[in-house]
């Protein structure tokens, strides 16, 4: 299936230890034998909880990335469990906790990895009709969603209501995404992870929009509860595939194409000592 491979002449080397932002302690210690579900949670005043999460899963949220793009390494990387409580000294600021738990990885786990670019199979995410989209996509009003304040939990959900959406927000479970003012571009991660294929946002769409999307999950798709939200009650069987949703629902559509796709390449990893 791979045509071609390109690779980054000795690889793009990722520094042991790099500058920015820590945190200032840090347990880590096996999960229970027999703990069930995957979470990750981040804390009033920038704490973050890991339960149960693979070094693999840990370097998908850190590095934004999907499992099918990391490669190399002990099998252990992909079976081992572990439970992590970390605390900042500060809280940090917009897009700096996955830069933490990098270097939180690099420290205790001694990771070292290097990135390699390869023309692998892709999905274009394009408009399906020019001017025309879904009802499940439409634009954000100004004023119709609550911004998020995350020195504060969220507030509980009305009795017999679902939680509310602050604005920038997704809710995902296996069969449905919801998001309130979220540029289109936001659906990237999510359909690359239900795919188990990188998708590039070719849409062109500018601004944001709130989306509903339902569909019938494949019977092979990964389920992790807490990475990948809630789980849904059972839906409607009737509900078509990601791929005639997409068009139904949103008037975008998926186009098989080649392009680069970046692959982290595991060079070192040491299981920490616990602590």
């Amino acid at each position: 299936m791979i045509l071609a491979m390109i690779l980054m002449a000795g690889g793009l080397a990722i520094a042991q230890t790099e500058p920015g932002p820590r945190f200032e302690v840090a347990s880590i210690k096996p999960a229970a034998p027999d703990a069930r579900g995957v979470f990750i949670r981040n804390m009033p005043g920038g704490r973050l909880n890991i339960t149960n999460m693979t070094l693999k899963d840990m370097i998908v949220f850190a590095w934004h990335v999907q499992p099918f793009q990391i490669s190399g390494g002990a099998s252990w990387i992909d079976s081992a469990r572990f439970d992590i409580s970390a605390k900042p000294e500060t809280p940090p600021k917009d897009g700096e906790l996955p830069l933490m738990l990098r270097a939180l990885l690099k420290d205790r786990f001694q990771l070292e990895l290097h990135e390699e670019t390869k023309e692998l199979p892709v999905y274009a995410l394009v408009v399906k009709k020019e001017g025309k989209l879904g009802p499940g996509l439409t634009e954000a009003k100004e004023g119709g969603c609550t911004p998020i304040d995350t020195s504060k939990p969220p507030p509980p959900p009305a009795p017999g209501k679902p939680r509310a959406l602050g604005c920038g927000s997704f809710m995902m479970s296996p069969r449905q995404l919801t998001a309130s003012s979220v540029p289109v571009w936001n659906l990237v991660e999510p359909l690359s992870r239900i795919l188990g294929r990188t998708v590039i946002d070719k849409t062109g769409l500018t601004g944001n929009f709130d989306i509903t999307l339902q569909w019938t999950p494949d019977e092979g798709q990964p389920y992790r509860p807490g990475l990948d939200g809630p789980a849904a009650p059972p839906s409607d069987s009737a509900a078509p595939s990601i791929f005639t949703a997409l068009q139904e629902q949103l008037g975008l559509k998926l186009d098989s194409q080649k392009g680069p796709v970046a692959i982290f390449v595991i060079d070192r990893a040491e299981k920490p000592s616990e602590n």
